[in-house]
């Protein structure tokens, strides 16, 4: 049975500017009630390259690092951001691993519950997919500051 989300990991979750800033405090309380509680040591991945990630963690301690490939690295994700959420979206295998770059703790929301909530809050749905949409473009704005002229 899931453990519901701490009332000192939500306030993180819910007041991260980085994290799923369009949801309401009703849509946490749904999503607290059914996420489970997942920790991860130095070295561990959260995600792997390749595989499913299952659904989508929501970081509550710790940093963890996003590694796309030899030239691309973006910077730590930390409390209340989230990882594995394009491998959600497109329902395919990640496209790249999440390293615990020390202990972390999380909060995992699966595939089937997180479409299970949708299914019946489907506002919530509009609020998350919202969120999403936004992390993932803060996340290639920050690429594409990377990007040097010599890299093309």
């Amino acid at each position: 049975m899931p453990k519901a989300i701490s009332d000192q990991d939500l306030m993180v979750l819910s007041s991260a500017r980085n994290g799923l800033t369009f949801l309401t405090p009703n849509d946490w309380a749904l999503v607290s009630d059914r996420a489970v509680t997942a920790h991860f040591n130095k070295g561990d991945h959260l995600v792997h390259k390749g595989k499913p990630s299952g659904g989508i963690y929501l970081i509550a301690k710790g940093q963890a690092r996003i590694r796309l490939a030899a030239w691309a690295s973006l910077p730590p994700i930390g409390p209340g951001e989230i990882c594995g959420e394009m491998s959600f979206l497109e329902e395919s295998p990640a496209s790249a691993d999440v390293v615990a770059l020390e202990s972390v703790d999380a909060y995992h929301l699966s595939v089937k519950t997180l479409q299970d909530l949708f299914e019946l809050f489907p506002h919530l749905a509009s609020r998350f997919y919202r969120s999403v949409a936004t992390n993932l473009s803060r996340r290639m704005r920050s690429l594409v500051g990377q990007a040097s002229p010599a890299s093309g």
